[in-house]
């Protein structure tokens, strides 16, 4: 089941993709259908969404198949356009970035425990939109393709068994970095943190269709052409575990944002470093869940 936040006409709401995934039904169409008030907002929908009453959605659904809005007519937006807190973000979580940035000043080596930073809510915009290029900002963009986790419950020093039960889906990121300022205020907060640098979606496909553990080609593609490609099974801290450190006394709340680190590939590794620029279109690509497009602007 993919979950969506949508534009129509000067409206925006969650919907839910119909079963070919070529229209999409809003959650308030889905709540009216079976004598329920559901909200408007995704982020909001979510604390409710267990698994019987997604039984019933999904029956709903395909007893009203000819239903929905085509999605040549909507915008898709960032599942999540507005948290309500900073996103979550783990650093050098491939054993492979982590090796291929290694002899980069300040960047050290493989991880013994998980690296976390986070990014402002404003970073976040959604798939086929501009990323800004803040020029009087930064010189140095660069890209990282990342699998996202949605928490879907409220839950503090959560056991790594129980990890899963805390998930509502999972999504794309792409965790756009200021290179240069990244090395210029040693904290990341500020370079992973300019506005647009935190691109996100096009779609969030529930847990129940992707159980752990599972291993997914993550990919991103630069004006077409491979920078980064691996697999999810590659991480050095694996989501349960992700998800039981994080929460060590610390309260993960539903529509949190987690996102789980990138593979080797990234620009200011290569020889020499390829930093992006006007014009680029990025694709980050995870399999299941979709492809997240985006230009610089």
């Amino acid at each position: 089941m993919y979950f969506v936040t949508y534009q129509y006409n000067a409206f925006s709401e969650g919907g839910i993709l119909t079963a070919d995934e070529n229209k999409v039904l809003p959650i308030t169409t889905i709540g009216k259908l079976m004598g329920l008030k559901f909200p408007e907002r995704l982020i909001d929908f979510i604390p409710m969404a267990t698994d019987d009453l997604l039984l019933a959605i999904k029956k709903v659904m395909t007893e009203h198949s000819n239903l929905g809005i085509h999605l040549n007519l909507v915008k898709l937006l960032a599942p999540i356009p507005k948290p309500p807190r900073n996103v979550f973000c783990l650093g050098k979580n491939y054993a492979d970035h982590a090796q291929e940035i290694k002899n980069i000043p300040s960047m050290g080596n493989i991880p013994e425990n998980p690296i976390y930073f986070s990014k402002l809510p404003t970073s976040i915009t959604g798939p086929d939109t501009v990323i800004l290029s803040h020029a009087k900002a930064t010189k140095q963009i660069d890209y990282e393709a990342e699998l996202a986790i949605i928490i879907g419950k409220e839950g503090t020093d959560i056991a790594k068994e129980n990890a899963e039960d805390y998930i509502f889906g999972y999504t794309i990121a792409n965790d756009i970095t200021a290179r240069d300022l990244q090395k210029k205020h040693s904290q990341w907060y500020k370079g992973k943190s300019l506005d647009t640098f935190c691109p996100l979606g096009p779609r969030i496909l529930h847990k129940n269709d992707l159980r752990l553990p599972f291993d997914l080609a993550i990919t991103c593609r630069v004006n077409g052409e491979e920078r980064q490609h691996s697999h999810t099974s590659r991480m050095i801290f694996d989501i349960p575990a992700i998800i039981a450190d994080l929460s060590q006394g610390m309260t993960l709340l539903p529509g949190d944002i987690i996102l789980t680190g990138t593979p080797a590939g990234v620009g200011f590794a290569l020889d020499p470093p390829q930093f992006l620029k006007h014009g680029d279109v990025i694709e980050a690509e995870i399999e299941k869940i979709g492809i997240l497009r985006n230009t610089i602007e």
